[in-house]
């Protein structure tokens, strides 16, 4: 198994001055559900090398045994340094995509046109595609095979806007993530806050916030070894 994970490369939260990025958590653990499970994993980038980790979810609090785990793990830590830059990867070389989430996708993937081109082809060769968190906002611009919207009729979730509101970002945020979900005509489903909540419709797996984010890469590799 072969799996891409992409994270994003923006670094700013918008204009608070403050610094954004991935969320390590929902990297680190779904980096080990798949490695631990023998997949081979690649972590690419709009910008390649060192993609931008949110400095808030280094805090002591948010620490996990997989960040832990990733942190010290050298192995892991060279594969983040050298992320591949997007636009060079292929579908071809993988057989399954996810994506984990932190603010910055908002900003970056959300609308990238090499992201958007890749999981349209990973749709199209019927290969399973994940996001977790913020990053079903990866999603929002693709198309099916019909030519709609992918999340259109699909079950889906993601960072919740009862939890923007409780970070304090709904006024920072350059859309709601459950907002634009919707508008694409997707059927949102969500647990409680901070609780995990995946959704799988297909070969699309959802995960709602960085709880969810183990058990979204679990149920990405449930549909590569059916």
């Amino acid at each position: 198994m072969k799996i891409l994970m992409v994270v994003t490369s923006h670094d700013k939260l918008g204009d608070t001055g403050e610094r954004t990025g991935f969320w390590l958590e929902e990297l680190a653990a779904p980096y080990y559900v798949f490695h631990d499970a023998g997949a081979s994993v690649t972590i690419a980038s709009p910008r390649g090398g060192m993609p931008p980790v949110d400095p808030k979810s280094n805090l002591p609090e948010n620490e996990t045994e997989a960040t832990m785990r990733f942190k010290d793990d050298q192995a892991a830590q060279d594969d983040l340094a050298h992320s591949r830059k997007l636009r060079e990867v292929s579908v071809n070389d993988f057989d399954a995509i996810f994506y984990p989430g932190g603010h910055g996708p908002l900003w970056d993937l959300a609308l990238d046109a090499d992201s958007i081109a890749l999981i349209e082809a990973f749709v199209r060769a019927d290969k399973p595609v994940g996001a977790v968190c913020h990053a079903p906002a990866v999603l929002a611009d693709v198309k099916g095979a019909d030519g709609d919207f992918l999340v259109k009729g699909k079950h889906v979730t993601g960072f919740t806007n009862a939890e923007e509101e409780a970070v304090g970002l709904t006024d920072v945020v350059p859309f709601l993530l459950e907002d634009r979900l919707k508008q694409r005509g997707a059927t949102f489903r969500s647990g409680g806050d901070w609780a995990p909540h995946v959704e799988v419709d297909g070969k699309l797996v959802t995960g709602q916030n960085p709880a969810s984010s183990a058990p979204a890469a679990e149920a990405l590799l449930k549909l590569l070894k059916r």
